[in-house]
């Protein structure tokens, strides 16, 4: 018989989320996973206004990556 002192030892701990991840991106209602654009923090000066506003709000995680940060984010 296995008591609940022995099956401690053998439960592995739980996974953490990483946390520059889940400042980086979240999670949509049906379950895709959501980024902003990179390149946007500095020197737009120097960009067109049609650049500016094509890297304007938020995009999907490519299939590529998909998993890697589903990972990351323990979900």
């Amino acid at each position: 018989m296995i008591t609940f002192a022995t099956l401690n030892e053998f439960v592995m701990p739980k996974m953490k989320t990483h946390s520059s991840a889940k400042k980086r991106f979240s999670l949509t209602g049906t379950g895709k996973i959501k980024r902003f654009q990179a390149n946007t923090s500095h020197l737009m000066r120097k960009r067109s206004k049609k650049a500016k506003t094509r890297l304007l709000g938020s995009t999907l995680v490519s299939d590529a990556d998909y998993a890697k940060v589903k990972r990351l984010l323990c979900k």
